[in-house]
Parts: structure tokens; C-alpha cells; sequence
């Protein structure tokens, strides 16, 4: 039986929910020291769920006024079924109300998958990249070769797909990295968009070492670079600057240092099916249970439940002493 009309995705404060943020998988083959433990555990596979409940998931969503998604981890191009759910995916792009499919991505198999994603409608991609200096980089990865990640920026570029580099501020690391990195991306043609650590899950440092207010980042790079307030926005949290002389954007993503709560348009279902209504609380509703018993109309009503439950704001801290504020790590939630 075909599924009922559902209406709206809108949670209790009357916000719209238009973004989707699907992780395929919660495993990722960099360690980055802010983001996971050195020794991560990751979900049996058997836990995770497939491919095609993905994709009707996704459908379902889009009917309910879904408008964009973003494939996350973990490292999405780690997961084995990826290339099917894209072409999935790039189907509801051509014959649905769904606009864009995007994704986050470290680059490391970029190279690989950068045509198949180009192929199947990805216009636009993040890739997370913390610093060009390669001694540097595989410290912060732990594991990483600063080459695969640019020869797979050069190979999304060759075709066609925009790049965005996300770069996590990190003080005493890359925080003398700024500027270059934002010049690079000028030159270069890419966006940047700069991200304040969150305390997401335990790691081994302590991330009030770490913690730098991007407001504080924004004022040192005026000093160095035209920056004009834009109106651009991809449907996400970040407040972007045009760099002037450039195509590049500047984008800064504050949810320590400003909250951006109040026009979240935001679920995150994770790879084993929760879904997640805020990104600093624990709650979630089990969808892949409320779909696999209950079909589409136990689908619907997972939706209904998590819409009600979705708090006005997240309660992010840190501070010497203070706990993270979810113990879920943010490769088990997706970015």
C-alpha cells in the first residue's frame, strides 16, 4: 500500500526541517585527534542500514519537504554500497522535489569516486582539511597522506565539482595557518569555511587546549584580507565573506562562540538508523526499527516523534573539567 500523505517536516518552534544529513557509515580511515579516539570502535556492520533503506528513507523524507542532502560519516567513500546509493540519490535529483546532493569527505579516496559523484549531479563537496603542511596533517590524522587528500581536490575539480574546504581551528596546531590557507583557497578557486572544535565524544586531548572563538580568527584575517559580509548561504550553519578580488567565500561556523540554533533546518540520521534531532544532545528515535516493523507509516510516525523532541538549542561547553556534552562521537553522528 502506497504511503499516506504526510505533511511537513516542522518541529515545535516552528522550524522547517529542509536538510538532511545522512551518514553511511560511522568508519573512517583518518584518527583525527579532535575528532575520535586514537582506538575507535565502530559499529557492527550488520548493525548498519543498507543501502536501499537509505534510499526510501531519503524518498520518504524528500516528500515530507526534504530539499537537500549531504552524505557524511565517518568517511562516506569508505562505504562499500556508496557508488549505488549516489546513483540513487542522483535519480531523486532529476525526477523529485529533492535540489542538491552534497558531501563531506576527507579526500583521501577522492580521487577514486570523484567521477562517479560528478556523474550521478554532486556539483559541490567538502573536503576537511585542516592544514597543507603534510608533517602536520598526519599528526592531526594520526594516519594521513596530505597527497591522496590534494590529488583527490585536483580530480573533483577536473570535474567539475566545487570544493569547499572545511578546516577545524585548532589552537597551538594550525592556528598560524589561517591566512595561507585562506590565500591557497583564493588562488585556487575554493571556498573555506572555518569550524570551532565541539565536545563531541571522549579523545585523548583536551579540547579546551584547543578551542579558538572564530570571532576572534574573523578580526586577525580582516587585518590581511578584504572581507565583505555575503549573503550566500548553502543551507547549513555557516555565515560566509566575500574574499575580495577572488571567487572564494569565507565561511565561519560558531557554535560555541555564536549559536545558530534558532534557523536550524537540521536532522542527521546516523548509519544505523538513529535520527538525531540536535547535535549536542543524546536523544534520537530508532527509525531503522520504527521502519523495518512498521513500514512507511511507522516511518512517518518515528518523524513525528523526533519533530516533537527536537530541543530549541544545543548546550555545548567546554571547559577544563567539563564533560562532552554527547559521549557519541561526531563520526557516529555524521558533520
Amino acid at each position: 500500500m502506497a504511503p499516506q500523505p504526510a505533511s511537513a517536516l516542522a518541529d515545535g518552534f516552528g522550524r522547517r526541517i529542509t536538510y538532511l544529513r545522512l551518514s553511511v557509515t560511522d568508519r573512517c580511515d583518518l584518527r583525527c585527534r579532535y575528532c575520535m579516539s586514537e582506538t575507535m570502535r565502530f559499529l557492527p556492520r550488520a548493525d548498519l542500514l543498507s543501502v536501499e533503506e537509505m534510499a526510501l528513507i531519503s524518498e520518504r523524507l524528500i516528500a515530507r519537504g526534504v530539499r537537500r542532502i549531504r552524505l557524511t560519516g565517518g568517511e562516506p567513500l569508505t562505504r562499500r554500497g556508496l557508488p549505488d546509493l549516489a546513483h540513487r540519490l542522483g535519480y531523486l535529483l532529476a525526477t523529485s522535489p529533492l535540489e542538491e546532493v552534497t558531501l563531506t569527505t576527507n579526500g583521501t579516496r577522492l580521487a577514486q569516486h570523484a567521477a562517479l559523484l560528478a556523474d550521478v549531479g554532486v556539483r559541490r563537496i567538502n573536503v576537511s582539511l585542516d592544514t597543507r603542511d603534510a608533517a602536520l596533517f598526519r599528526h592531526i590524522t594520526r594516519t594521513g597522506d596530505l597527497g591522496h587528500v590534494l590529488d583527490g581536490i585536483e580530480a573533483a575539480r577536473t570535474n567539475g565539482i566545487r570544493i569547499k574546504i572545511n578546516m577545524v581551528a585548532l589552537a597551538g596546531l594550525n592556528d598560524q595557518e589561517f591566512g595561507t590557507m585562506l590565500r591557497w583557497c583564493g588562488d585556487e578557486g575554493h571556498d573555506l569555511t572555518l569550524i570551532e572544535t565541539m565536545p563531541l565524544g571522549v579523545v585523548e586531548e583536551d579540547r579546551t587546549d584547543r578551542y579558538l572563538s572564530l570571532e576572534t580568527v574573523r578580526a586577525d584575517l580582516e587585518g590581511s584580507f578584504a572581507l565583505r559580509p555575503s549573503t550566500h548561504r548553502t543551507g547549513g550553519p555557516a555565515r560566509y565573506f566575500e574574499l575580495a578580488g577572488t571567487s572564494t567565500r569565507l565561511g565561519l561556523i560558531t557554535p560555541m562562540s555564536g549559536n545558530f540554533c534558532e534557523g536550524c533546518n537540521r536532522i542527521r540520521l546516523t548509519a544505523d538508523g538513529q535520527l538525531t534531532m540536535c547535535l549536542g544532545h543524546e536523544d534520537y528515535v530508532d527509525l531503522k526499527t520504527a521502519y523495518r516493523d512498521g513500514g512507511m507509516a511507522g516511518l512517518d510516525a518515528g518523524l513525528d516523534e523526533a519533530l516533537r523532541a527536537k530541543p530549541p538549542r544545543h548546550l555545548f561547553e567546554i571547559g577544563r573539567g567539563i564533560a562532552p556534552s554527547t559521549a557519541r562521537h561526531m563520526s557516529a553522528t555524521g558533520g
